[in-house]
């Protein structure tokens, strides 16, 4: 039995990712900002406020085995000018602070769930794989590659364990942002200007990619690498929105606009970032995840969208 800390315990991701270490047989400790309602399965708590530089994480630490720590500031979609001092100071000091905490601590474990966003924007030949040069673009890419600097530079010079997983979008009850969006948007039955998009984005579960998270737990195997996380199957953005059309049961109305037309719309209308994740690739390969751990995503992609559709009908975030 092997008590574990978990960050951002009561977030999108960390209240599944409670859930499936309870069933392992695991102790959890939930992080948290405040003293707040916490989430079925959390055996213990400590509040440790905000997470940044100055951070103590003394009592949180104490008699942990392995921390995974989740928690971040998100990227914000409609942030035409995001502080990059915010997100250094949560995602990157704070990440540091709690490894160096964690070390001195006699952690065994640290694993850290990045993004997919430290590799780059947008795949054209081929997926990206945790052996690609990292090449982020916007603060949040930015400050996780430099978080992911930093447990790598702590695992070095002592005895903890490391291991980084490096999720693309995650999807499930309590989606934000573009995926959000597109259930509204399948779920009004409006016509869709998406028709002649080709890509290929790799998505992860939150199931599944919490699945993973609780096997690098354990496994001999994971410390010292960087993991890809994905459902294992690449869709095009209209297929994602037939595959939640079928859950729906809704009509599929996507008209077939030129992929020029739509990036002058997107240049006229201040919205290039998000056509460009609605129109680009940008797929993770997880051969090296599936081979070294012996992992594969539990819940296929269709469980996974109809589970989530089934909060979104059923929870109010139809508005």
């Amino acid at each position: 039995m092997t008590r574990v800390l978990v960050t951002g315990a009561t977030g999108f991701v960390g209240r599944t990712l409670c859930a499936v270490l309870a069933r392992s047989g695991h102790v959890v400790r939930a992080a948290l900002h405040n003293d707040r309602a916490i989430p079925a399965h959390v055996s213990e708590t400590a509040v440790v406020g905000d997470i940044g530089s100055r951070t103590d994480w003394g009592a949180a630490l104490e008699d942990i085995s392995v921390v995974i720590h989740v928690a971040a500031r998100a990227h914000l979609l409609h942030d035409p000018y995001p502080n990059p001092d915010l997100f250094i100071e949560t995602n990157a000091c704070g990440t540091q602070r709690l490894a160096d905490q964690s070390a001195r601590a006699g952690i065994r474990r640290f694993v850290y769930l990045s993004s997919v966003k430290v590799n780059g924007e947008q795949t054209v030949d081929r997926a990206y794989s945790a052996d690609d040069e990292p090449q982020p673009q916007d603060p949040y890419g930015r400050s996780k590659w430099l978080a992911e600097k930093s447990v790598w530079e702590v695992a070095s010079r002592t005895a903890m364990e490391a291991a980084i997983v490096r999720s693309p979008l995650v999807y499930g009850p309590g989606v934000r942002a573009n995926f959000l969006r597109l259930l509204r948007w399948v779920d009004k039955e409006w016509p869709l200007p998406l028709g002649s998009i080709e890509n290929a984005r790799s998505l992860v579960g939150v199931w599944n990619l919490c699945d993973l998270l609780a096997h690098v737990v354990e496994h001999p195997g994971a410390p010292a690498h960087t993991w890809m996380v994905s459902d294992g199957e690449d869709l095009s953005t209209p297929e994602i929105i037939r595959r939640i059309a079928i859950v729906m049961k809704r009509r599929v109305r996507l008209v077939r606009v030129p992929i020029g037309m739509l990036d002058l719309l997107a240049g006229l209308t201040g919205r290039k970032a998000e056509i460009a994740r609605l129109c680009g690739s940008l797929a993770v390969n997880i051969e090296q995840t599936r081979r070294a751990l012996g992992w594969s995503p539990p819940m296929k992609v269709d469980e996974a969208i109809a589970r989530t559709v089934t909060w979104y009908l059923s929870a109010g975030a139809r508005q």
